[in-house]
């Protein structure tokens, strides 16, 4: 075998190890969440601020049933449908039985008990910003609500997509946990960052993706084609977005435009979510967007 066989061959060997650590999950440290308890009362907010009924509710769900989190959404993308799970406190169908290092693990590192990866259909790379105590909390209250005996539905995903090890590449290609707006910021903006790029996860729907559906983040919030290629989600930043801080305000929280336009789609969820936090939040929120870098 002559020298530069040995050398191609040793080199793709050490290429699959490279990728097989790359690719495999990667869970974090549990240490930061020792000493925590959970309170439901806080994780409503949570709750709320991260839209969890929004995805998790059974299709068409209203009032009290949306605290039914059965799932049976679909959501469909370039790289195939994803239903969404029953995550109600069922220990059968539901996550009733995870321990916390489950719940965190799937919520922020995008890993399912048995150790897989989870697909990024779950905002897990946003998730991964909030702070323990509110994670704590979300779980607190989550285990609050009804259980639901229904039965998650497979996502509809072909080749090679479908391939969840290689998810382990996406996440170290596109997983970083830092926020996008830098610099120093004030107590209100700061705020509002943590809600919309951490829980509320703006980013998801608003920021352009490319190939691989990694977020462009030098666009960040700047508009991006709708999941399922039929329409598009606006512009929010300062380079489209005009309107005054109080009319922002009010769209989220009511729903309805300075022109006496009202809101529809998915963003009727968010505005619904929106509605239930602290007027302060809901006003860091528009601060925080006020501060983001311009998209014309």
């Amino acid at each position: 075998m002559s020298r530069l066989i040995r050398i191609v061959i040793a080199l793709g060997m050490l290429g699959l190890v490279v990728a097989w650590f790359v690719t495999a999950p990667h869970p974090r440290s549990m240490a930061a969440f020792a000493g925590l308890t959970g309170d439901k009362t806080r994780g409503a907010q949570v709750f709320w601020a991260s839209g969890c009924a929004s995805c998790h509710m059974a299709p068409a769900a209203t009032g009290d049933a949306q605290l039914v989190l059965a799932g049976g959404q679909s959501f469909a993308t370039a790289f195939g449908t994803f239903l969404a799970p029953n995550i109600s406190p069922d220990p059968d169908q539901g996550i009733g039985e995870w321990s916390l290092d489950e719940f965190v693990h799937a919520i922020q590192d995008g890993i399912r008990p048995d150790g897989s990866h989870e697909f990024p259909a779950m905002p897990y790379v946003a998730y991964a910003k909030m702070v323990p105590q509110d994670v704590l909390d979300l779980k607190a209250y989550m285990d609050t609500l009804p259980p639901s005996t229904t039965a998650s539905l497979p996502h509809q995903v072909a080749f090679p997509f479908n391939i969840r090890r290689a998810l382990g590449g996406w996440k170290f290609l596109f997983g970083s946990d830092a926020y996008v707006l830098q610099g120093t910021l004030t107590a209100q903006v700061g705020r509002g960052r943590y809600i919309a790029e951490a829980m509320a996860h703006c980013g998801e729907c608003h920021t352009p993706r490319n190939l691989l559906g990694g977020l462009q983040k030098s666009s960040w919030l700047g508009g991006a084609a709708v999941l399922d290629g039929k329409g598009r989600v606006p512009n929010i930043t300062p380079g489209k977005l005009t309107w005054s801080e109080d009319e922002i305000f009010a769209y989220l929280t009511t729903g309805f435009t300075p022109e006496f336009d009202s809101v529809g789609g998915a963003m009727a969820h968010v505005v619904d979510n929106m509605a239930r936090l602290p007027e302060a939040d809901v006003r860091a929120v528009v601060a925080y967007l006020k501060s983001v870098p311009a998209v014309p």
